[in-house]
């Protein structure tokens, strides 16, 4: 057996890593391999602990969370974080949940340390879009169902709905969409999708907290999942699914079986 050669993780390089929807197990080699040499793990609020558990003994955990409607620090200066610690010559891994770069705002971070000449590397994670839509028993593509997927953000920087998404065009030619933070305005957008083509009797579901022990799926179609929604009491983070590949879940649902 060819053992496997991971790169050094080195004094005053940033790490941008992906923790994946939730579920501990599903981290890669190279984000555990990260968690055990870092000096510094500065992580966002949906970060499982027991993945902070993973950091090497002695590493300081800096909670760098953003939550709607809650206390917190500015993407800037998270962003100038990193960039203080790494000229502290630290190792510095900056633990985000799912993707760092789907909707994870890694972009924004990485763009900050090549403008302060600090060097990093990128880690992907298993986005929510498609690590919780298959713990959930809901397949991103089946052949007899969608030849596309599209993921889509449910707010902008200004937590409103994005207006510059062409819906109409999005409702016609994507058979599955996956709708990143859609709890907030749930109904909105199951309205616009409505409104831009999409029959109200298409299958939906909504995803809470996938991957984790405290996951709930709540299904239904795209007239009534944000009556159900409410009536379950769902909790962000939650994902919207639309599309005819939500109806798979009823044989496929293995966490359940």
């Amino acid at each position: 057996m060819t053992d496997l050669s991971l790169p050094e993780f080195q004094a005053g390089h940033v790490w941008l890593v992906g923790a994946g929807p939730g579920d501990p197990g599903l981290l890669t080699l190279l984000a555990l391999h990260g968690l055990k040499h870092a000096d510094v793990v500065v992580y966002d609020a949906l970060v499982d602990k027991a993945i902070l558990g993973l950091a090497r003994p002695g590493a300081e955990l800096d909670h760098a969370g953003k939550r709607g409607g809650k206390p917190s620090p500015s993407q800037p200066d998270i962003s100038q974080r990193l960039v203080a610690l790494a000229r502290q010559n630290k190792r510095v891994l900056r633990l985000k949940g799912g993707d760092p770069f789907v909707f994870g705002r890694g972009a924004e971070e990485a763009m900050t340390l090549v403008e302060n000449s600090i060097p990093f590397r990128v880690v992907p994670g298993i986005t929510a879009g498609v690590g919780g839509l298959a713990y959930a028993g809901i397949p991103a593509t089946a052949r007899d169902a969608n030849s596309a997927i599209a993921f889509v953000t449910g707010h902008d920087s200004s937590g409103a709905v994005p207006d510059n998404l062409d819906w109409p065009a999005l409702a016609r030619s994507v058979p599955v969409l996956v709708v990143y933070m859609a709890l907030t305005h749930l109904s909105d957008i199951a309205q616009r999708l409505i409104d831009a083509g999409r029959k109200p009797s298409e299958p939906a579901a909504l995803l809470s907290r996938a991957t984790t022990d405290q996951q709930l799926v709540v299904s239904g179609t795209l007239a009534d999942i944000a009556e159900k929604a409410l009536k379950q009491k769902v909790e962000p983070p939650a994902m919207l699914v639309v599309g005819d590949v939500v109806t798979y879940r009823r044989h496929l649902d293995w966490r359940r079986a």
